[in-house]
């Protein structure tokens, strides 16, 4: 597998616990400050050094055998207090003829800048990026690593889309999302930390089942979101590089979708159109239904990158139905990847990110 890392530990509202730092270049050893997490402290870790050392995230572990769950797995999903137990087997919504969209977000005044032409369908190329997707930057262990993430449209215009196995692990610490990131150009629009609570606690949430059921077995529900703070200069992201339009329901079968992913140690990101299909798993250990889609180019890295319809540019937005990830955590080879479906569940979640921002 091409995109993963296999770590079991989370609940429904994802809260990574801070603590001692690892050595993971000048001042990796501080210890970070409980309840901080600043732009600017953000700025100081992430280097431009770092952030171009900084790796993609390694190969996940084995999935367990077919039929089994994973030891550490409790025999039924977790829930939030207070809230129903969800059905024991995440199944995709049926398409519905009517999407659910979030909230049109408000225009964001900018400069148009047209995308390069694009390639024949499928052939991926790198280019300079568009400002709602960049890279997030993780500490996990002794080592720094990265995925793609992308603004999406929230009413605390502070919400960050990605793939839950990038940011699943409870020695997951200092993230942070640098919009269009290029080796360039390391902080066109600067650095917004994913916030933390007073505990110190990274504010990311993540379905359940996915951490109790593991990579495989919960394939179907491999996204997260993330609250970031500001920019250093006080700015909320939305306001700075504007949201993507979350969109579920819409079916597995799309004409023509940009997808956009940080490829491993390349300068820029990439960029593909091509249409997307449905694929149904057929190895019991990763059940479910996937949009999957032929794009060249796209190894470790780009993980959490959106699938983009409807992609305006006027606005530099789409809508998102998809990230890299969910089946082999994106797919096991760089010209085919794949997306968890975007139904009740997911829009649930989104629903849960939405609220916990504006508690909090």
């Amino acid at each position: 597998m091409r995109r993963t890392l296999t770590m079991a530990a989370a609940v429904a509202t994802l809260l990574l616990p801070a603590g001692p730092l690892p050595g993971a270049g000048a001042g990796g050893g501080a210890q970070a400050a409980v309840g901080r997490w600043s732009a600017r402290e953000a700025q100081a870790f992430w280097t431009a050094e770092r952030m171009a050392s900084a790796a993609p995230l390694p190969p996940a572990e084995p999935a367990p055998p077919a039929g089994t769950l994973p030891a550490e797995a409790p025999s039924g999903p977790v829930a939030e207090p207070g809230e129903p137990v969800p059905p024991s087997t995440p199944t995709p919504a049926a398409p519905s003829s009517a999407p659910a969209t979030a909230p049109e977000p408000a225009p964001v005044r900018r400069p148009a800048a047209a995308l390069p032409a694009a390639a024949a369908p499928g052939v991926g190329q790198n280019f300079d990026g568009i400002p709602v997707v960049g890279r997030m930057f993780v500490v996990k262990g002794a080592g720094s690593y990265f995925c793609t993430a992308s603004v999406v449209a929230s009413p605390g215009r502070n919400l960050v889309l990605s793939a839950a196995h990038c940011l699943l692990g409870a020695d997951t610490q200092r993230v942070a999302f640098v919009p269009r990131y290029t080796r360039a150009k390391p902080q066109p629009y600067g650095m917004f930390p994913v916030l933390r609570d007073a505990a110190g606690r990274s504010r990311i949430w993540i379905d359940p089942r996915y951490r109790s059921r593991g990579v495989d077995r919960a394939a179907g529900l491999d996204v997260a979101f993330a609250q970031v703070g500001p920019n250093a200069a006080g700015v909320p992201v939305q306001n700075v590089v504007g949201g993507n339009r979350l969109v579920t329901g819409a079916g597995y079968a799309h004409p023509q979708v940009t997808l956009i992913g940080y490829p491993s140690s390349a300068a820029r990101p990439r960029r593909c159109v091509n249409r997307t299909t449905k694929f149904t798993s057929r190895d019991a250990r990763i059940p479910g239904s996937f949009l999957r889609i032929d794009c060249t180019g796209y190894p470790g890295g780009t993980s959490g990158g959106p699938f983009l319809v409807r992609y305006d540019a006027r606005t530099r937005t789409g809508d998102v139905v998809g990230v890299i990830g969910g089946w082999k955590t994106g797919g096991d080879t760089a010209d085919t990847s794949y997306s968890s479906y975007f139904g009740s569940d997911i829009r649930k979640l989104y629903a849960k990110a939405v609220a916990g921002a504006k508690a909090g």
